[in-house]
């Protein structure tokens, strides 16, 4: 490979990135201003146009801010495990299909699955080195809830892995260019979805967060720059669920308006999620995983095998 393309890679790489945290720095002003209108307030609306500026005056505020950090915490563990929440979130992006300069994955489905799983330890410790009893308990919280959801996520997404036989994101396209899958398997979509809710630590799953009964659950202790990189890591991976789900689901990907509007639509609902329901109760989160997601998703699973063995056959 020649050195230009290892710097064109990078420089892509890098461009992303940039795409990825403004992405995220209006999602969180999009959220805002949603869960305005649903609470019938004003959102913000002072800083710039209509508000425009506020993710950056945030962004300033949070990492001005001084660090502070608990005497008796676990230090290292404590400061690295955002960075490695944040590092970890931006990795997953890598996997975006592209038609050009970027890196093409064939086990794509796969890295996402191993970067979300690594994600479970970054809270675990979290939660563990701040050496509080809060913070303790929504990491555990957080930690059963993810690896549960993880199980029927990964499953449900076999159904669709066993109809393209394929882990490559890109090949999703090619198999629905007459009809999406989403029609298809339209009770395994709206399962993804709820999972992938689960998934990302948001309403109604926020058990790691429970503002009600932990105060702020795993990261209670951090504030400041930690506590920004905690939240810009939740942010991408719902942008990038978002987009997972419009990949699988939806169309798979192209090269137009039409695409990052699909995007935007599924980050949509993500946020009316969070200002129309009320917080699950924990026992019912777990009974949904184990059974209910985890029958109807093996169940499809078998169907969807059996349909392929009938049309191959």
């Amino acid at each position: 490979m020649m050195m230009i393309d290892i710097m064109l890679m990078m420089l892509g790489l890098l461009i992303l990135i940039l795409g990825v945290l403004i992405g995220v720095a209006f999602l969180t002003l999009l959220e805002r201003k949603v869960l305005g209108y649903i609470q019938i307030r004003k959102g913000p609306n002072k800083l710039g146009l209509m508000g425009i500026l506020q993710p950056f005056s945030d962004a300033i505020k949070l990492f001005t801010k001084e660090q502070i950090y608990p005497l008796y915490s676990n230090y290292i563990s404590y400061y690295f495990s955002p960075v490695l929440s944040f590092i970890l979130s931006l990795m997953i992006w890598m996997m975006i299909p592209y038609y050009f300069n970027m890196i093409s994955f064939n086990l794509g489905i796969l890295f996402f699955l191993c970067c979300t799983s690594m994600g479970v330890y970054m809270v675990m410790v979290a939660g563990w080195s701040s050496n509080s009893n809060y913070s303790l308990l929504g990491a555990l919280r957080a930690v059963a809830q993810t690896i549960s959801y993880e199980v029927s996520l990964a499953l449900i997404m076999m159904s669709s892995i066993i109809m393209i036989m394929d882990f490559n994101i890109m090949m999703f396209s090619n198999y629905q260019n007459l009809i999406w899958f989403i029609i298809m398997m339209f009770p395994l979509s709206i399962c993804l979805f709820s999972s992938m809710l689960a998934e990302t630590n948001r309403t109604p799953f926020d058990f790691a967060e429970g503002e009600s009964e932990l105060v702020s659950g795993f990261n209670i202790e951090y504030s400041s720059g930690g506590f920004a990189l905690i939240f810009l890591a939740e942010y991408a991976s719902i942008l990038f669920m978002s987009m997972l789900f419009t990949l699988i689901y939806l169309g798979g990907y192209d090269l137009s308006y039409f695409f990052y509007l699909k995007i935007s639509l599924i980050s949509f609902l993500f946020i009316w999620v969070r200002g129309t329901l009320p917080r699950y109760r924990y026992d019912k989160l777990m009974y949904l995983a184990w059974k209910i997601y985890l029958p109807i998703s093996l169940n499809f699973l078998l169907f969807y095998i059996s349909f392929l063995t009938l049309l191959y056959n």
